[in-house]
């Protein structure tokens, strides 16, 4: 049965890092609903641009908004076998909302992974974090630099700074993870679907921590 795999965090946990790895291991989507309301943002729909406005200040996006978003894109073709959401859910309502889903479409009961990292490295993670504007791939200028500053090592792509990515708006988006997703994250461990993980330390690390807590149970 096809399955959902859901990475939580704070901001900066390496949520879109390891899912990128891991859907790559498994051979199933990636959903990342950041990249889909960037990639809207950049396309200047209204939908982009409403939702522009409230990352740039670290707020989310209404639930009103993004949860048919995400509807959308796990009934396409490729979703069938499975896949792994990153930014969705990050309230106890999107999270109400994705269960009705599951139980329309039928897919499985979802394994939801809460990856842990202090304050102090979500920061330091997130100030420091480029990506590549053409491929996608996630370097932190701190700790994972790239070969040529400014320059992706895969494509030669030009590396940018997301405007979320400054302390200010840092600070609000950990705000906001405190007051709307740990009540989130008690409703997973409730219905007993939540795994936690340390996300400190090297990215490789962390990814075989993730691998091997995701192949334990037999997820995807």
């Amino acid at each position: 049965m096809a399955q959902i795999l859901i990475f939580l965090g704070p901001p900066g946990a390496g949520k879109g890092t390891q899912a990128r790895v891991v859907a790559r291991e498994f051979g199933v989507p990636h959903v990342s609903t950041g990249d889909i309301l960037r990639e809207a943002a950049r396309k200047k729909t209204g939908l982009g641009l409403a939702a522009k406005a409230k990352m740039d200040k670290g707020e989310l996006v209404p639930d009103d908004v993004i949860s048919p978003i995400v509807e959308e894109r796990l009934s396409q073709p490729d979703c069938r076998e499975g896949a792994i959401l990153d930014g969705f859910p990050r309230t106890t309502a999107q999270a109400q909302f994705l269960d009705g889903m599951i139980e329309r479409t039928g897919l499985g009961e979802p394994l939801v992974i809460n990856i842990q990292v202090a304050t102090d490295s979500v920061i330091k993670r997130l100030t420091g974090r480029r990506t590549c504007q053409t491929c996608g791939e996630i370097y932190n200028i701190y700790m994972s630099p790239p070969r040529r500053d400014g320059i992706c090592d895969n494509d030669g792509g030009r590396l940018i700074q997301r405007a979320d990515d400054n302390e200010s708006a840092i600070r609000i988006r950990l705000k906001a993870y405190e007051r709307d997703t740990l009540p989130m994250i008690d409703y997973y461990r409730r219905k007993n679907a939540l795994r936690q993980i340390d996300g400190n330390g090297e990215p490789e690390v962390i990814t075989e921590r993730l691998l091997n807590l995701v192949k334990t149970h037999d997820y995807l």
